[in-house]
């Protein structure tokens, strides 16, 4: 019975979920849902199901794996990481996987913060400024590691992925000065089964983020 992954008809919280379940080569089916326009936003495609689902904290993205009802997208990312044995296998890729998890949430979320902010003519070239910092440390962290735990692909390197590509789209030489980051993304990108999914028909392009945002609602 294939597993059932409800989220918006966005990237956002769950693009890194889809990568990771083609790459698995999971059998998933996506129930996608729809905002509506301004100036209302209507959600009630999504809140006409959250509390029928049988979710301990109804929201999204959400899986459902037979019996199995998780919430939360990192939850749900170590879920799959566990089920395929992608979570590490020492206690230095342990805490590796540990800190990259969480640094691609604050990431992801300062990202966030901006393009639905109000104020995001404002506030977008303070982001700019800052980001070739925020780029460097992921390119010290990585280091030369072909993979950002170490030698083999782990859970991880589908948040960083998804979030040097989130950062890529909003400023797009942002990666110039980090050959090694670069090559990661050319290398993740090269995965047979990313590959494959990309070109499919079933890819979802964009947008990144919900009709409000500011940018990347498109």
């Amino acid at each position: 019975m294939p597993m059932t992954l409800g989220y918006w008809d966005i990237h956002g919280l769950c693009h890194a979920i889809c990568l990771f379940l083609e790459y698995t080569d999971s059998s998933y089916e996506e129930k996608r849902y729809t905002i509506g326009n301004a100036p209302d936003f209507d959600r009630s495609q999504w809140l006409n199901d959250k509390f029928k689902l049988g979710l301990d904290f109804p929201n999204l993205p959400c899986l459902i794996d037979e019996s199995t009802k998780i919430t939360q997208s990192n939850a749900i990312l170590r879920y799959l990481a566990r089920k395929y044995h992608l979570c590490g296998e020492t206690e230095e890729e342990g805490i590796h996987i540990d800190i990259l998890d969480n640094q691609v949430m604050d990431t992801r979320f300062q990202l966030a913060m901006v393009c639905y902010s109000p104020e995001f003519e404002k506030e977008r070239p303070e982001y700019l400024k800052g980001l070739p910092e925020k780029m460097k440390l992921y390119s010290e962290f990585l280091g030369k590691r072909p993979w950002f735990a170490g030698d083999k692909i782990t859970y991880v390197d589908f948040l960083a992925y998804n979030i040097l590509d989130q950062q890529q789209m909003f400023e797009l030489k942002c990666l110039d000065a980090f050959p090694n980051l670069k090559d990661f993304v050319a290398h993740f990108e090269a995965l047979k089964k990313i590959s494959a999914y990309m070109k499919s028909s079933h890819f979802l392009a964009g947008p990144m983020y919900l009709k409000i945002a500011m940018w990347g609602s498109k």
